[in-house]
């Protein structure tokens, strides 16, 4: 009892200091959005603006992108080049786009969603809050299925796909994933490409948003490409894969990008062709003449990595040292990912509401307690998504200690 009145005596001092830190978002800081200060030299009113095949990108066409961009980008995304369409800046306007299509023209000859009984969703979770919103807008149900260390629940996931013919879908972050950091197996991977669904248009939606996001250079994750897998098991048409340069460039105005096979691309092209008569050109062009090659974006994320790596070992290595003897009696547990944007991070069941409200009310904003489950509710009331890339360091320090102070108290109290 002495003990928590102590910690309770120590919170109310940090209240008293006033602070206005913010860590709720998995955004680029600045110092990182300088790195790619020079995307904005690269092109003037000087410059030559035609494409390499003759296109003149500051008119209309061109539908799936210029074919520079697309041979950098499918470097990225390991895919061939006509197996994708460069969008605009936004992956997750490409995942809403591809929803809608379905919803209301269906898969590739199939029936529209929208004139179904029941349409269900398979959510990982944690996961990605923006995810589930989408096919909650669209009046889905979404399953959650658990995320284990190398993945998925595989078996669950194989027997509500086989089973169900309105499991229409599921939503992945298969490398670094949003917000555990983990990474799919080779086996996970391999199991997905395999899967046998009942419904002929159901679909993987593998948004590999940090597919080049590595904090290390000497321990990275490497995983299977979905799109190859999944043809090798004569499922060619199964998945729908997702990427952009949002954290490699400018979020704002990056280049994103839909990977599929050449069916799944041209079902998808049917309804982009009424919609627009192309995207913004201009940025890819840029993008390409910045990016001469895959190796040089490497390059570029490794300086990204420098700055995010101190940040990710600070909020690791406080964890340790304020948590470490709830963490050996399995009150609490967080992940130490290899690369990405975020860390999870499991508080005492029955707690993560009154430990982000507490953050809250002495001046540290974090991600919403269970904004990582569909419909922001998380069953065990126990998962935190920490989000370490905008905030300076010392900001970041602050945070963290005042993170550990309340989950401490919270413990106590439970």
């Amino acid at each position: 009892m002495e003990k928590l009145e102590e910690l309770r005596k120590k919170y109310e001092e940090v209240k008293a200091q006033n602070l206005s830190l913010n860590m709720s978002r998995g955004k680029p800081s600045g110092e990182q959005l300088e790195l790619s200060a020079g995307l904005m030299d690269v092109l003037n009113s000087k410059s030559d603006l035609k494409s390499e095949d003759g296109t003149d990108c500051r008119n209309y066409g061109v539908l799936d992108g210029i074919p520079e961009c697309k041979r950098l980008m499918s470097e990225m995304m390991e895919i061939p080049e006509d197996n994708m369409i460069i969008y605009g800046n936004s992956s997750l306007n490409i995942m809403y786009d591809v929803i809608s299509h379905a919803y209301t023209h269906g898969v590739m000859g199939n029936t529209p969603w929208c004139r179904l009984d029941k349409v269900k969703f398979l959510c990982v979770v944690p996961g990605y809050d923006r995810h589930f919103a989408i096919t909650e807008h669209f009046g889905f149900e979404n399953i959650c299925v658990p995320m284990l260390d190398d993945g998925p629940d595989m078996d669950m996931v194989g027997k509500l796909v086989s089973e169900d013919d309105s499991v229409k879908g599921i939503w992945c972050v298969p490398k670094y994933s949003n917000p555990t950091g983990n990474s799919y197996s080779e086996e996970v991977v391999y199991r997905f490409a395999n899967l046998k669904p009942a419904a002929k248009d159901f679909r993987i939606f593998w948004d590999n948003a940090y597919c080049i996001h590595h904090l290390y250079d000497d321990s990275q994750d490497i995983i299977p490409e979905l799109v190859t897998e999944c043809e090798k098991a004569g499922n060619p048409d199964m998945v729908y894969k997702f990427a952009s340069t949002s954290k490699v460039t400018f979020p704002g105005s990056g280049i994103a990008v839909l990977g599929a096979s050449k069916a799944n691309i041209d079902d998808i092209k049917k309804s982009l062709r009424f919609q627009t008569i192309g995207h913004d050109k201009i940025n890819q062009l840029r993008h390409v003449k910045y990016f001469a090659n895959v190796e040089s974006m490497h390059e570029h994320m490794r300086k990204h990595a420098d700055i995010l790596r101190p940040k990710f070992e600070m909020v690791e290595k406080i964890l340790e040292e304020e948590l470490g003897e709830l963490k050996k009696s399995g009150e609490v547990s967080w992940t130490n990912p290899k690369g990405g944007y975020f860390i999870s991070f499991n508080v005492p069941e029955g707690c993560a509401k009154k430990v982000v409200r507490m953050c809250d009310e002495a001046g540290v904003k974090l991600t919403g307690a269970g904004a990582t489950f569909p419909s922001g509710k998380d069953p065990k009331d126990s998962n935190i998504r920490i989000a370490p890339s905008f905030p300076p360091v010392e900001e970041l320090k602050v945070a963290t200690e005042l993170l550990c102070l309340c989950t401490k108290i919270a413990a106590a109290e439970k």
